[in-house]
C-alpha cells in the first residue's frame, strides 16, 4: 500500500530531514500492535509499504524528524483494506512545493506518483484556482502535458491567494489530482522589491533583451549563465540573484558585463546540490530596468549537474593519453572479429596493454596503428572468446581505460553478427555424384555450432535417415542422398539461421532433365609412365549439357598431349597418348545445363617402373579401372 501525508505545520524551527511510518492490523475492529514500516528515514512525503496481507485492514501513523530529534506521531489514519489497485491511470503526484513567490509569478514543484498505472507516466497537468473559489472554478495552466516536474506559473494577480493541484497522465488517461498546494498569496517580499525594482516598470522604460537568461556547459565543466541586452550604457549595473538572495563576485561566482555587446555573464566552476534553484539577472541602466529568470530545479538541474561533472572529468582525462573513441567491435569480411578503439595524445613512452578477464593478452609496443586506431583481431570467433575486454593507456601524464563487455546479451549480439557474415559467405549449392549417390554442398568461411543448418525438400523439412544425412566437414556443409529414387527429385533449400534471420541457398534436382554423369569414370587410375590413358564417360541432360574438364581444381583445355572430346551430346572422351608423372593429379568432369550441374572426380597416379623396382616387392597396385 502507498501512504501519503503532508509536512507538519510546525517544524520546530528546523528543516524536516525524514519520516518514519508505523502500521498495525485491525481485526474485527480491534487494533493490533504497532510495527515499523521503515528502519531508515524516508525523505519523501509518501512511502510504499510492502509485505502486507491481502484483504487485511490496516491503520497508519507517521512521525517527522529534524536535527533536534523525532517528533510526536501523527493522528492515527482511517482503516484501509489492502486490496490490489487495478486502476490503469496513474496515482496522484505528491510533495508539492511552492517557491520563488512574486507578485505575479511563482514556481511549483512536485514529485511523480508512486503508482504509475499500467504504463509509465508521460506528463503532467497543473491546475489553479483562487483559494476562496468553488471547486468548479479550477482551470488548467497547460493545454499539453509537460514532461518536467515543475512549472513556472505566471500571470498571477498581486495580493490574491491561490491553491494548486497536479495530475499525471499515461497512455490510459489522466489520474486523480494531488493534494492541494497552498494557499499562497502572490506578493513580492520587501527585500525582493528593492532588488527587482519591479514597481518602477510602469513609470520608466525597460531594457530590451536580445536573448533571455540561459545556461551552457563549457569545455572544462564550467557553467556559464548568460543573457544579452539590446544595448547597455557605460553606467549599466546588474544584480545577480539566486533563490531570492543577491549573490556577489567571489571564489564561487565570477561576473562579467560587456557593455559594448550587451552580454552579461556569470561563471561557476562546478554545480553542487545546493546550487539548485532559480537564477535572475536584474539590470538597472539609468531609469530603465529589466530582468530575466532561469529555473533550474528537479530533473532539469540534475541533468545539467551531471553534464557539467562529465565535461569536467573529460577535460581532466584528455590531459594525458586517452580514448577518442572507446572500445567497439566489427565483423570483418573474413568473418573474424576486430576489437578497435581510437587513441589520442599518445607518445612513445605510453603503455598500451590489452586484457581479457583481467589477464594480459597483448602489449602494443610499436604504436604503428593508422589514424590512432588500435585493434585486436580475433580469428574464428567462438564461445571461448566470451569475456570482458579492456585496454589501458598509461604514461607519466595520466591513465585511461576502455572496457567492452562481451558476455550474455552483448556476446549473443556479436555472435549473431558473426553467424550472419558466415551465412552470407556461403557459396551456391553444388551437386556432386558419389559412389553412394548424390551430395549437395556449400562452403562457408568457417563453421560455428551457433549457426543452425536446416534442409528442406519441396517445402518440407527433411527427416534424416541412414539414406539421407546432413553434416559439416571442415568448411563444407552437406546433404548426402544415398541410392537416389524418383521421389528425391525437386527443389532443395539449405537455410542457415544466424539467430535472427534465415539465409537460404537453393538447388533443383530436376530428375533426368538435370545434367548428370551416368557412369564410366573410375575413382582412381594407377598407370605406368609412357602408357596411353583412355577414359570414356556417358552423360545425360535435356537440354544437352555443356561439358568441361578440371585438373587440380583448374580448367583443363584439350591439346596434342591431352585430348578431350564430347560426341553426340552424350559421350565424353579423355585421352592421353603417353602419360608422364606430370599428369598425376585430381581430375574432374563437369556437366551443366539450365536445370543444374554435376561434377564427377577421379585421380590419376603415374608410376615409374624403375622406382617401383627399387622399392622392392609389394602388394600389387589396385585401381577402380585399368588403363587401356
Amino acid at each position: 500500500m502507498v501512504l501519503g501525508w503532508k509536512q507538519p505545520d510546525m517544524t520546530g524551527g528546523a528543516e524536516i530531514t525524514g519520516y518514519y511510518v508505523n502500521y498495525r492490523e485491525v481485526i474485527g475492529g480491534v487494533p493490533g500492535k504497532w510495527r515499523e514500516a521503515n528502519i531508515k528515514a524516508v525523505s519523501d512525503a509518501a512511502y510504499k509499504i510492502s509485505n502486507l496481507k491481502e484483504n487485511t485492514v490496516y491503520q497508519f501513523q507517521v512521525s517527522a524528524m529534524n536535527i533536534a530529534g523525532l517528533g510526536a506521531p501523527s493522528a492515527v489514519s482511517e482503516c484501509f483494506k489492502c486490496e490490489e489497485w487495478t486502476i490503469a491511470v496513474p496515482g496522484p503526484p505528491h510533495s508539492l512545493k511552492i517557491s520563488e513567490v512574486r507578485k505575479n509569478s511563482l514556481v511549483l514543484q512536485w514529485k511523480p506518483p508512486v503508482y504509475s498505472g499500467r504504463t509509465p507516466v508521460t506528463g503532467y497537468f497543473v491546475d489553479l484556482k483562487e483559494a476562496s473559489a468553488k471547486d468548479d472554478q479550477w482551470r488548467g495552466l497547460n493545454e499539453a502535458a509537460i514532461g518536467n516536474k515543475y512549472l513556472r506559473v505566471q500571470g498571477l494577480k498581486e495580493g490574491v491567494s491561490y491553491v494548486f493541484r497536479v495530475r499525471a497522465i499515461n497512455q490510459a488517461g489522466v489520474g486523480k489530482p494531488s493534494d492541494l498546494a497552498g494557499p499562497v498569496v502572490a506578493e513580492t517580499r520587501p527585500e525582493m522589491k528593492r532588488l527587482l525594482a519591479l514597481s518602477q516598470e510602469h513609470k520608466f522604460p525597460t531594457v530590451p533583451t536580445k536573448s533571455e537568461l540561459a545556461v551552457e556547459i563549457l569545455e572544462k565543466g564550467q557553467v556559464r549563465f548568460w543573457m544579452q541586452a539590446e544595448k547597455l550604457s557605460g553606467n549599466a549595473k546588474v544584480n545577480y540573484i539566486f533563490n531570492e538572495k543577491e549573490i556577489f563576485e567571489g571564489p564561487k561566482y565570477k561576473m562579467h558585463i560587456d557593455r559594448n555587446s550587451g552580454v552579461i555573464e556569470m561563471f561557476m566552476e562546478k554545480l553542487q546540490d545546493e546550487d539548485e534553484g532559480t537564477y535572475t539577472f536584474q539590470i538597472q541602466d539609468g531609469k530603465a530596468t529589466g530582468h530575466s529568470t532561469l529555473v533550474l530545479i528537479g530533473d532539469v538541474y540534475k541533468k545539467l549537474q551531471k553534464e557539467a561533472e562529465f565535461q569536467r572529468q573529460e577535460w581532466i582525462r584528455k590531459q594525458g593519453p586517452h580514448f577518442a573513441e572507446y572500445l567497439s567491435w566489427e565483423v570483418t569480411g573474413e568473418c573474424n572479429v576486430l576489437l578497435k578503439c581510437k587513441v589520442a595524445n599518445i607518445k612513445k613512452e605510453t603503455h598500451i596493454v590489452w586484457y581479457k578477464d583481467e589477464r594480459e593478452i597483448s602489449v602494443d609496443e610499436k604504436h604503428d596503428f593508422k589514424d590512432g586506431i588500435c585493434t585486436l583481431l580475433i580469428t574464428e570467433f567462438s564461445k571461448k572468446d566470451a569475456g570482458f575486454y579492456e585496454v589501458i593507456l598509461k604514461d607519466d601524464r595520466g591513465k585511461d581505460k576502455s572496457r567492452l563487455k562481451l558476455v550474455d546479451e552483448a556476446f549473443q549480439e556479436l555472435m549473431t553478427e558473426v553467424c550472419r557474415k558466415i551465412a552470407l559467405s556461403a557459396t551456391d549449392l553444388k551437386i556432386q555424384s558419389t559412389a553412394e549417390g548424390i551430395r549437395l554442398y556449400s562452403f562457408v568461411t568457417y563453421y560455428l555450432d551457433d549457426l543452425k543448418v536446416n534442409w528442406s525438400h519441396n517445402g518440407t523439412g527433411i527427416k534424416y535417415t541412414d539414406r539421407v544425412k546432413s553434416g559439416v566437414t571442415g568448411e563444407q556443409i552437406w546433404l548426402q542422398i544415398n541410392e537416389p529414387t524418383p521421389n528425391d527429385k525437386g527443389k532443395y533449400v539449405m537455410e542457415l539461421f544466424d539467430g535472427k534471420t534465415g539465409h537460404q541457398k537453393t538447388v533443383d534436382l530436376s530428375g533426368q532433365d538435370r545434367a548428370r554423369v551416368l557412369g564410366g569414370l573410375p575413382d582412381v587410375v594407377t598407370i605406368q609412365e609412357g602408357k596411353a590413358l583412355n577414359l570414356t564417360c556417358n552423360v545425360w541432360g535435356d537440354p544437352t549439357p555443356e561439358v568441361s574438364w578440371l585438373k587440380n581444381e583448374k580448367p583443363l583445355a584439350s591439346d596434342d598431349h591431352c585430348s578431350l572430346k564430347f560426341e553426340a551430346g552424350k559421350t565424353a572422351y579423355f585421352t592421353i597418348s603417353g602419360v608422364s608423372t606430370a599428369d598425376s593429379g585430381k581430375y574432374g568432369l563437369v556437366v551443366k545445363n539450365k536445370y543444374g550441374s554435376e561434377t564427377s572426380d577421379f585421380t590419376v597416379s603415374v608410376f615409374i617402373p624403375e622406382e617401383e623396382a627399387r622399392k622392392g616387392p609389394s602388394e600389387p597396385q589396385k585401381s577402380s579401372q585399368k588403363s587401356k
